[in-house]
């Protein structure tokens, strides 16, 4: 990975490391908020006949991270052909 120069470097690593803080937090959020701080709240709903504060604990946070890796995957692309450092 060559870049233009330094500040091209810096850039780039600015921007993934904000993009990563945002998937974390989202993750977190699933992870975190949705099945174990608000599982008491969301086990009011049904989900495909599930409690939804035990769907997310035990299925909704794993399907969340499967499509933040997708999300992850399409943004450095993008990332790295704006930085002009993309594997042609």
């Amino acid at each position: 990975m060559a870049f233009e120069s330094a500040d091209h470097a810096k850039a780039y690593w600015k921007e993934n490391l904000s993009l990563m803080v945002k998937l974390l937090f989202v993750w977190a959020l699933v992870s975190f908020g949705f099945g174990i701080f608000l599982v008491d709240v969301l086990n009011q709903v049904q989900f495909f006949g599930f409690k939804l504060g035990f769907w997310f604990a035990q299925q909704g946070a794993i399907y969340t991270f499967i499509v933040l890796i997708f999300i992850y995957i399409r943004q450095m692309n993008k990332l790295d052909k704006k930085y002009q450092v993309d594997e042609e």
